[in-house]
């Protein structure tokens, strides 16, 4: 696209709005007409200078895509809104230069309109001035900031920069334009219920008081916008897991279900807690342990959805249904209907839903599920893993392990042989598909056969990128909302007040170097309150001691650790971790003065600023760095020999940097990986399937990524990169070189006794 001719076409149809508005000399305007002239010199105003900023970016943005078949990054994104604004403000122009001598002219409409626009500019001018900043500060080829200052100063211009005419007359002008309606409700939705917010009312009293609220946030942009943007900035988490969760209610379920797939298999099921006996990957004569969720308030088992699109063997069997929960719908078909039970499939997806990690279940997500389940032909069992800030990290992640480790032992009454199996998830959940594969690896169990990550969240940080400034536009993900959902999930992880039973410590003496970290990893559940160490890795069958292990499990299992021990030196020395962190003299040079830098804009120009201060708390806490948080942090030993993963992201996300940073991580240590990037759409688009014709499409691109890695359609360049524990067992050192690795969990909660994980010795 040539953005002079863009920057051309809004020189010249300004011009001819205001020649046009100005009429013959002398006469007068009223006010509604001297507004809208003055809106029109300042879009003249903001487009000269912006014109060789945005020419700027686009000359060099491609630098930072994934690669030259996939282009996506946030420096596009941001050009990509500005000439979204561009257009409806030209468009808008040259409605007012051909109609406003008309008798039916509003002026006052087009006012409003064209200032709206106009402010909106303004803001967009503000963010890519900061895009520089953070251009001219990073590495090349670095999208995220390598300066904590730089990020911080970021936080504290978006609590004060005006945000409201984003959510008003020119609300999702950057969206396709089927996805306008749908943001509206959703914007008019959540001021109504924000309105009503903690009034003393049933779900159905607040859903009628939130009806009646709404018709003045039709009728008034800018009332429904200065609301948007009062309850995104300071509203708690409560509001926002209660708003969320209202696709969780009868009503609203019910009608989603009315318009969804049908499908003969939707039964809600709870895993026991207990613990399981896993086959080692590299040799399965040989087990682990794998032991139930523990974290923050002990043992429990973990809930589950089962969909299908037809009945398959296992899935009417007694012993699946003894796992099925009271609270859910019991396996029953209509009278008379007795459906065919197909064979078992050779495929299972495990699914893990988003929310931000805090809300929803797979309840919400039935919709594309069945789908999913639909078109692949293919058996889904979707995770309902307990959400933060009541059970933040790692409760999580031990669930979706847990339940992932059950699947593979369970899979024949699932409905598949479990021959091939695909982790799914978005968002969040693609975070923990990730994540639950990385924790597979270091057990030594089965990874699974790929991984579709929709849209996920890679680094849980509050660390600037282009994209990221997004969230001062995004009705779906403003910042506000993002850096809640990351406190919730990873501030209170080791918080006294809120789990105080959970102070385990991990030692781990490796070549001589002793390090204490605070984590909480594996349990095995005794009654015996003494220090009857277990080990995790035996003979299947027989409880045997350490010397019964063959020494190609000993070797494996020291690498494993040696790739633990390597995580655990990057989360002490966070800045070792990965390549966008490593330039530390330049970043502490930067961070003493990056917050004058950051504030000071071009001469003469500064962005709107909102009446009430936005409360952006950035956590602090060390966890966000861990790579089982943020597993674009984890250092490579730790990334290498996962199984193929394709990411399918949005250009319009927040999120999209992080899906082309670990795309890019993972490609640049030879790694099987595919990066989508769908356009003009939010966050959340699955959620959307049935929206509009874009949304389909972008959930049949997720079908055909998952369809690839059933039938091993792995590109020939990636077919000959064997799995770290297919490498493990070929490696031959000699013993003497190796010296003795020994990992020790300790844990106050008197029954669970810790568990060694033994290397070589």
């Amino acid at each position: 696209m040539n953005d002079g001719v863009v920057f051309t076409t809004l020189e010249r149809v300004c011009e001819d709005s205001i020649t046009a508005l100005s009429g013959p000399p002398g006469r007068t305007h009223d006010d509604a007409t001297m507004r809208l002239l003055e809106a029109m010199k300042r879009i003249q105003e903001h487009g000269r200078a912006l014109e060789p900023v945005v020419v700027g970016f686009a000359s060099v943005y491609h630098h930072f895509d994934f690669d030259a078949e996939t282009p996506g990054n946030g420096y596009r994104t941001l050009v990509k809104v500005v000439r979204s604004c561009l257009f409806h403000i030209i468009q808008k122009s040259r409605y007012v230069a051909n109609n406003c001598r008309g008798a039916f002219f509003r002026v006052e409409h087009n006012a409003l309109e064209l200032e709206a626009y106009c402010s909106a500019l303004c803001q967009l001018r503000a963010l890519l001035y900061l895009a520089k900043r953070i251009l001219n500060d990073n590495e090349s080829g670095q999208l995220y900031s390598s300066d904590e200052g730089l990020s911080q100063s970021f936080a504290r211009e978006y609590s004060s920069m005006h945000k409201a005419c984003f959510y008003g007359r020119c609300l999702g002008f950057q969206f396709s334009p089927t996805m306008r309606p749908f943001l509206q409700t959703v914007v008019i939705s959540m001021v109504s219920f924000g309105e009503n917010y903690k009034r003393q009312q049933s779900g159905i009293g607040m859903a009628a008081l939130s009806l009646l609220t709404s018709g003045k946030y039709v009728i008034d942009p800018e009332l429904r916008g200065a609301e948007f943007e009062r309850i995104t900035q300071n509203l708690d988490m409560d509001f926002w897991k209660s708003f969320w969760n209202l696709t969780e209610t009868e009503l609203l379920s019910g009608l989603a279900s009315i318009t969804s797939n049908l499908v003969q298999v939707n039964l809600t099921l709870s895993a026991p807690a207990v613990t399981l006996r896993m086959p080692l990957a590299s040799d399965p004569r040989l087990s682990v342990s794998v032991s139930p969720p523990v974290a923050h308030w002990g043992p429990g088992g973990v809930n589950l959805r089962l969909i299908s699109h037809v009945l398959r063997e296992g899935q009417d069997s007694e012993e699946l249904l003894a796992f099925a929960r009271s609270d859910g719908p019991p396996l029953s078909f209509p009278v008379g209907f007795k459906p065919q039970k197909h064979p078992l499939s050779p495929w299972l997806i495990i699914h893990f839903h988003g929310g931000g990690f805090v809300a929803q279940t797979s309840r919400s997500h039935e919709n594309y599920l069945k789908s999913w389940s639909r078109d692949l032909n293919v058996p889904i069992l979707s995770v309902d893993y307990s959400l933060a800030p009541e059970a933040p990290f790692p409760r999580a992640l031990e669930e979706c392990f847990y339940a992932y480790c059950w699947a593979l032992q369970n899979s024949h009454l699932l409905g598949s042989t479990g021959e091939r199996v695909c982790l799914a998830g978005d968002s969040a959940g693609g975070n923990l598909c990730i994540t639950v594969t990385m924790r597979a690896m270091t057990n030594g169990v089965r990874v699974p056969d790929g991984i579709m990550a929709a849209y996920p969240a890679t680094l849980l940080t509050t660390d600037a990128s282009p994209s990221r400034l997004l969230t001062l536009i995004d009705p779906m993900l403003p910042l506000g909302v993002l850096t809640k959902c990351i406190n919730a999930y990873a501030e209170n992880t080791f918080n006294e007040k809120v789990c105080p039973n959970l102070w385990p410590v991990l030692y781990i003496k490796f070549h001589h170097i002793d390090h204490i970290l605070p984590f909480s990893l594996y349990f095995e559940h005794t009654q015996n309150e003494g220090m009857d160490f277990q080990q995790a890795v035996v003979p299947t069958g027989e409880l045997g001691t350490l010397g019964s292990l063959s020494r190609e499990s000993v070797l494996l299992l020291s690498d494993l650790t040696q790739g633990m021990s390597s995580w655990f030196q990057s989360f002490l020395d966070p800045s070792s971790s990965t390549q966008h962190l490593s330039n530390g003299d330049k970043a502490e040079c930067h961070s003493k003065n990056s917050d004058e830098q950051l504030a000071e804009y071009p001469e003469g120009f500064e962005p709107l600023r909102s009446e009430q201060l936005a409360e952006i708390k950035a956590t602090h806490t060390p966890v966000i760095r861990n790579p089982f948080v943020s597993p674009l942090l984890a250092p490579d030993s730790m990334l290498k020999g996962l199984p193929p993963i394709h990411i399918v992201a949005s250009a319009l996300d927040a999120l999209l940097d992080d899906s082309v940073m670990f795309a890019k991580k993972l490609k640049g240590i030879g790694q099987p990986v595919t990066l989508t990037v769908i356009e003009d759409l939010p966050h959340g688009f699955l959620s959307l399937l049935q929206l509009s014709k874009e949304t389909q499409e972008a959930s049949d691109i997720c079908v055909n990524r998952m369809r690839e890695i059933f039938q091993d359609l792995v590109p020939e360049s990636m077919k000959h990169r064997s799995t770290v524990l297919d490498n493990l067992t070929r490696i031959n050192r000699p013993r003497e070189e190796v010296n003795c690795v020994a990992l020790r969990v300790f844990c106050q909660w008197p029954s669970y006794s810790p568990v060694w994980l033994f290397g070589r010795n």
